[in-house]
């Protein structure tokens, strides 16, 4: 019996190569999208959310640019003719005040004045001999200390400010915008101390939240990944000092920093205070994160791309800091922006106590707790409390409402709601 002959294969007809061709078309024009283009695309579509984004950007941009804008001197004080002023339009000028003694009581005149006479220090200095340069830089050192216009209007400007300031006065002179926001007790402009007062309370709020997320991100990862005793050891150090109450630890610190003795040893070892006050803070906010991280680490240590590092030989230094923690950032941008307010909203009631931020230096707790002091039953000047306020409960909700936005972006589970 002859071998049946083999079969050939069937061939596709033209209708299944076209309706193949088609497919193949309609796969190359899908791509796919990450997690951070998807969590993007809903938070675009969350308007509240989307406004406070707006909003706090408009504040950052505010707070870091505020030295180029044609405010008023946030320090200088004019208690005989611009005590307790209601908002108004009257037209002031920087350096026009008589008691400041500038060159023909204006900023402009006085900085162009003290610049010409540094220059002719400085081009004194490769002239002289060695001890002609010796008292040619005491000059100078005591001439940019005490006769600066600079430091006379705004409170110890640094290299960057003070270019912006010197930027600010060749663009608008001495015109300054007017007190559309009044004056205070001592006769200081509130629109302007509520702008500067934003770079002090958003850097606060950044500063701290940062280092408390670097110590609670790295603390909660290490113990999740570890597990086992040293998981226990870490965690009961975490039950102890919830058990502590921070408010107390925070003011007893912060008294210790306010003694003399302790300013004096700061200023010689060249530590501002404001930094440790940052530190301080931050360093107790960083509780909640570690238990939220140990947690999602937990149940990520266990998966594939975990499992696949450990095959190729990675240590567990690199798995938890090049693996897991990117893996967690969504939970904790999520936190980023839910502890900034409640870190500023904490800056802000210990500078209303007198323990925060101090003079000259001015955030806007300061300037709510300086409003509340000089209310009587007699005279409301609800401009000294209704403006810093409302700046700061502003920001406040904007960045809860941007935290909770995200939240809802970065959450999978709501991916089609």
């Amino acid at each position: 019996m002859a071998d049946p002959t083999p079969q050939s294969k069937p061939t596709p007809d033209t209708a299944d190569i076209e309706r193949y061709a088609r497919l193949l078309e309609e796969a190359r024009g899908i791509h796919g999208v990450s997690l951070w283009q998807d969590a993007w695309r809903r938070l675009r579509r969350n308007r509240v959310a989307m406004c406070s984004l707006y909003f706090v950007i408009a504040i950052s941009v505010l707070a870091v640019f505020v030295p180029l804008l044609p405010l008023q001197s946030p320090l200088d004080k004019d208690l005989r003719g611009r005590k307790d002023l209601p908002p108004n339009l009257a037209p002031i000028s920087l350096g026009s005040r008589d008691e400041l003694r500038f060159e023909g009581n204006s900023l402009a005149k006085e900085l162009a004045k003290f610049e010409a006479r540094l220059a002719e220090l400085r081009a004194g200095v490769s002239a002289a001999d060695a001890d002609g340069q010796l008292r040619l830089k005491q000059q100078i050192e005591t001439l940019q200390t005490n006769e600066d216009p600079l430091r006379k209007l705004w409170n110890n400007p640094g290299p960057i400010v003070r270019w912006m300031l010197r930027l600010r006065v060749s663009l608008f002179g001495d015109w300054c915008i007017p007190s559309v926001f009044g004056t205070d007790d001592l006769g200081r402009d509130v629109l302007s101390r509520v702008c500067w007062g934003a770079r002090v309370s958003l850097v606060v709020g950044v500063v701290a939240t940062l280092v408390s997320l670097s110590i609670g991100v790295s603390y909660g990862a290490i113990a999740g990944y570890c597990g086992g005793w040293v998981d226990e050891i870490m965690m009961r150090f975490v039950d102890i000092l919830y058990s502590i109450p921070f408010i107390f630890v925070v003011i007893f610190l912060l008294t210790i920093l306010g003694a003399e003795d302790t300013k004096k040893w700061l200023d010689e070892h060249g530590i501002n205070q404001l930094v440790i006050f940052y530190v301080v803070i931050g360093a107790f906010y960083w509780l909640t994160m570690a238990r939220v991280v140990r947690g999602q680490v937990i149940s990520l240590k266990n998966e594939q791309f975990v499992e696949a590092a450990r095959v190729i030989g990675a240590g567990r230094t690199r798995i938890i800091f090049r693996h897991l923690i990117p893996n967690v950032l969504g939970i904790v941008i999520v936190y980023l922006t839910l502890t900034i307010p409640a870190v500023m909203l904490f800056e802000s009631f210990l500078s209303f106590l007198g323990l925060g931020v101090s003079p000259p230096d001015v955030s806007w707790g300061l300037l709510v707790n300086e409003g509340t002091q000089v209310i009587t039953p007699i005279k409301i000047y609800w401009w000294l409390v209704v403006f810093s306020g409302m700046t700061l409960a502003l920001t406040l909700f904007s960045l809860n409402f941007l935290g909770d936005g995200l939240r809802d972006a970065l959450d999978p589970r709501m991916k089609n709601r």
